[in-house]
């Protein structure tokens, strides 16, 4: 008789290589061709039903990196990370900073994520703090440096990144908010869409706090510094 021990870990072996293909797969695809939804997307909206909240719907359209205004694609590199044209896909000062931060300040617990791993954990994993996620957000944010193109990360990132509730990409938001496209979205419209990115839940576009105004500021000071679109052209992020 067959040990039940052997035959399970032979299934699970299975399913553990079957979803690695699947994602590879998935990687692979989504290098060229449009992402119709992210785990995040899945998620919030699983979340609703569970809730019996039928009302609430994840809205999303995508588009492509050349029907982006290039402010808000500069907005979310200065907000969020400003080395993303020149890592790997991970800011380790920022960590060691974070870490050190989180030390002091418990109750305030700071984040290093780059638009890469963020893009990764939005498109392909689950909400949370474990550190089951967070290494896998490691592995496969390596596999998408190394097989994507900045810009593609970029793109995509624009294109899933959460801007209030059921508002998922630049181009859902650029309507919702402003009633125009991305494309069409000025420098200051697109500072205040990056404000809101720590916690699209807490932070409203449509009804900013004086954090968020403040916040807006510094992005375009930041935007600024910078060097303004010839920051991208120079990095070929456009």
């Amino acid at each position: 008789m067959k040990n039940p021990f052997s035959i399970l870990w032979r299934w699970l072996k299975k399913i553990v290589v079957s979803i690695t293909v699947l994602w590879f797969v998935a990687v692979i695809a989504f290098s060229f061709l449009p992402v119709p939804f992210s785990m995040v997307m899945i998620e919030r909206q699983i979340g609703a039903l569970m809730l019996i909240n039928f009302s609430y719907v994840s809205h999303s359209s995508w588009v492509d990196q050349n029907q982006i205004s290039p402010y808000i694609a500069l907005a979310v590199i200065a907000a969020e990370d400003q080395k993303f044209p020149k890592h790997w896909g991970f800011d380790f000062d920022a960590i060691e900073t974070a870490i050190a931060h989180n030390k002091k300040y418990q109750k305030r617990i700071r984040g290093a994520s780059t638009i890469s791993q963020q893009t990764t954990k939005n498109l392909f994993l689950w909400e949370g703090r474990s550190w089951v996620r967070k290494g896998l957000e490691t592995g496969m944010t390596a596999v998408l440096e190394l097989l994507w193109s900045k810009k593609r990360i970029l793109t995509v990132y624009l294109n899933i990144a959460e801007f209030g509730n059921g508002i998922f990409g630049v181009e859902e938001a650029a309507q919702r908010y402003f009633g125009k496209p991305a494309s069409r979205l000025t420098v200051s419209e697109s500072a205040l869409l990056a404000a809101v990115l720590p916690n699209p839940h807490r932070y409203k576009v449509n009804a900013p706090s004086k954090y968020v105004l403040q916040r807006q500021q510094w992005i375009l000071r930041q935007m600024q510094l910078m060097g303004g679109e010839n920051y991208l052209k120079q990095n070929e992020l456009r």
